[in-house]
C-alpha cells in the first residue's frame, strides 16, 4: 500500500482508504463489516471515513466498538457533520451548536477523544459560513479535531472558506465524487484545491460498483448486490443502459493489463496527483483485497486515452447537485 500526504497536515493516508456509507452498522452484519476492516488493516489501509449521519450514528457506533482496541496512532480517523440526524429538523447543518452537539456526539460513538478529520458534508446554506469556520476553528484548538474538511462544495464556497480561515485551521480535504464516469471536480475543484493545500478524499471511485462490471445492460442486478437490494437507490444515475455498455467497453481494457475492473477504476483515479485517497466500500474481505492491490498500479498515455473514448459519450463533466 502507498501512502500520500493530506493537503497540509502532517497526515500520510493510505491510497485506498475504507469508508462506511450504505454498509458497516447499515447495510452488512457486523461480522462480515469486522472482516472488511481486519482485511483494510492487514493490508496497509489505515484511512477509515464515516459520517454522524450513516446509520444516524450507527457507523460509527460500530467503528467505536470495532477499532477500540486498536492503538489509537495506528489509523486516521475521518467523519462528517451536516445532515439531519433525527427527524425533527434541529439536529442538522453547520451552525455553532451544532459543530459543538454533533463533535461530542460522534466522539462518544467512535469512542475517542478526538478526530483526525471534520468534515462538513456539504455547505450549509442556512448559516453564515463566519459562524461555521469560527465553531470549526474553535473544536480544533481545543484539541477534538485536527484537520477540517468539506465535500461537495462547490469552487466560490471554497474560495470563501479560504478567505475567513486562521492560517492553522484552514481545510486540508476536499471529499467530492469522482470516478472514470464523474469528473465534475477536473472543471475547477482540482486545481484550486492543489493551490491551497487541500487534497482530494474521493468517494465512489467505482460508481457504486458499476465500474467492477458486475452489472450488464439489458439484465437485471444480481439480487446479492447494491443495485439488486433496497440501498440501489443511491444508483439511479448509473441505471441507465447507455451507462453500463460504457462500463462494459472498459473489460478488455482491464483483462489486457492482467488486472481487475475495480483496479483499473481506482487506478485511473489515482493517476491524479491530488487525489490522496479513494474510498471504497466492502461487505466482502475478499472486495477490499481486490480493491487495495489498485494501490500502485500506473497507467501509460495509450490506456488512458483508450478508457476516455470507451466512456465518451456518459462521462459527466458539468457540476451537478448532490
Amino acid at each position: 500500500m502507498r501512502f500520500r500526504r493530506l493537503g497540509s497536515s502532517d497526515l500520510q493516508v493510505s491510497e485506498i482508504s475504507l469508508g462506511s456509507w450504505l454498509t458497516y452498522g447499515v447495510g452488512v452484519e457486523n461480522d462480515a463489516a469486522r472482516a472488511c476492516l481486519d482485511k483494510a488493516f492487514e493490508l496497509g489501509m489505515n484511512l477509515i471515513d464515516t459520517s454522524n449521519v450513516y446509520g444516524r450514528g450507527a457507523a460509527e457506533e460500530f467503528l467505536g466498538d470495532a477499532l477500540k482496541d486498536r492503538p489509537r496512532d495506528s489509523y486516521v480517523l475521518a467523519t462528517k457533520l451536516f445532515f439531519p440526524m433525527d427527524d425533527t429538523g434541529e439536529n442538522q447543518g453547520l451552525s455553532r451548536q451544532q459543530v459543538f452537539k454533533q463533535i461530542d456526539d460522534s466522539l462518544r460513538r467512535l469512542r475517542t477523544d478526538f478526530v483526525d478529520l471534520y468534515q462538513c458534508h456539504r455547505y450549509d446554506q442556512g448559516t453564515p459560513l463566519e459562524e461555521t469556520m469560527d465553531a470549526l476553528s474553535e473544536i480544533v484548538r481545543q484539541g477534538k479535531v485536527r484537520y477540517l474538511g468539506f465535500s461537495e462544495w462547490s469552487p466560490d464556497q471554497i474560495r470563501a472558506s479560504l478567505e475567513l480561515s486562521p492560517p492553522n485551521e484552514k481545510f486540508v480535504s476536499s471529499q467530492p465524487e469522482y470516478s472514470i464516469l464523474w469528473r465534475v471536480i477536473e472543471r475547477e475543484v482540482i486545481a484550486l484545491c492543489a493551490a491551497n493545500g487541500i487534497s482530494q478524499i474521493v468517494w465512489s471511485p467505482l460508481a457504486q460498483g458499476v465500474l467492477t462490471g458486475k452489472y450488464k445492460p439489458g439484465e437485471p442486478p444480481p439480487a446479492d448486490t447494491r443495485m439488486g437490494n433496497e440501498m440501489g437507490w443511491a444508483m439511479d444515475r448509473y441505471r441507465d443502459d447507455d451507462v453500463l455498455e460504457a462500463a462494459q467497453r472498459l473489460v478488455p481494457i482491464a483483462k489486457g493489463l492482467g488486472i481487475s475492473m475495480a483496479q483499473l477504476a481506482l487506478a485511473w483515479v489515482l493517476r491524479e496527483p491530488n487525489i490522496a485517497s479513494a474510498i471504497i466500500g466492502a461487505s466482502r474481505p475478499e472486495q477490499v483485497e481486490d480493491n487495495a492491490a489498485a494501490s500502485g498500479i500506473e497507467l501509460d498515455a495509450s490506456i488512458l486515452a483508450a478508457i476516455d473514448e470507451a466512456v465518451a459519450d456518459v462521462v459527466q463533466v458539468e457540476p451537478a447537485a448532490h
